[in-house]
């Protein structure tokens, strides 16, 4: 099988597992669940649990031989190679407390970086979608990131360091610059709805610290093939491995850096 081919192959597994666990996210929302707090301001409930189990198990009978990195700790079935980096609930605290703004994300990688991206919010049903190489769509129409060049007209999203307490006040002056340089700054409380919302031109962009890959593997490939710009904050391509970013439209990158590099890079 070409590499053509097997990525599209990959895109229609993450495409047919996200939308089965949407299906379990909307089913279970607003229902009593128990919450257990896994750290400080971090919760995983049993809907985030069976909406893993949905895409794993979908991931596991096309693609047996693929590794999985799962934020609720589904094993890996080796650890090199083909790998998929699944975040089930995105949004979690937001699931919990009944507000309708969370999402299934599902990036896949290869020798390369991350090939594949599926980002779907079930409430919405809105999906996007990214093969490298080949664009960025929105519900199998094609989307751009933001063509905004001032950054005083921009809106920047934003998520709050609730792991990384060591890098609050360098992100709180960031912040701080950007409420004052831009048109208005929002933050959904789910980095993968943030950033699909980055690569189709609703936000013009998005900074965050204290994620992890399963936060920004599918995010920041769709943002990348949809045209916009993506680094570390300290404007590198580290960004999986930092667990911060800047993902914005490709104008107002650079005044987006030049605020966040001094504090955050």
């Amino acid at each position: 099988m070409s590499q053509s081919d097997e990525l599209g192959r990959c895109l229609e597994t993450a495409v047919s597992a996200a939308r089965a666990a949407g299906a379990v996210l909307r089913e279970r929302f607003r229902t009593p669940i128990a919450v257990e707090v896994k750290a400080q301001h971090d919760f995983v409930t049993a809907v985030d649990r069976e909406s893993e189990a949905v895409v794993v198990g979908r991931i596991r009978e096309r693609h047996p031989d693929h590794a999985i990195v799962a934020e609720e700790g589904s094993p890996a079935v080796r650890s090199g190679g083909p790998r998929w980096i699944v975040d089930p609930l995105d949004g979690t605290t937001n699931f919990v407390h009944g507000i309708p703004t969370f999402s299934i994300s599902i990036g896949f990688a290869d020798a390369r970086g991350v090939a594949v991206g599926v980002i779907y919010d079930p409430m919405h049903d809105e999906l996007f979608e990214a093969v490298r190489g080949r664009g960025a769509r929105l519900d199998g129409r094609p989307i751009a990131a933001s063509h905004e060049r001032d950054l005083h007209r921009a809106v920047i999203a934003t998520g709050f360091p609730f792991r990384e307490f060591a890098k609050l006040d360098g992100y709180v002056a960031a912040l701080r610059a950007l409420m004052t340089a831009t048109a208005g700054i929002r933050r959904a409380g789910s980095a993968a709805i943030d950033l699909a919302y980055a690569a189709c031109g609703r936000y013009d962009g998005f900074f965050e610290v204290g994620l992890a890959p399963w936060d920004l593997a599918a995010g920041a490939l769709i943002v990348a093939e949809a045209g916009g710009r993506v680094s570390d904050c300290a404007g590198g391509q580290e960004w999986l491995s930092r667990g911060d970013i800047i993902a914005s439209g490709a104008a107002v990158y650079a005044p987006i850096l030049e605020i966040v590099k001094p504090r955050l890079g």
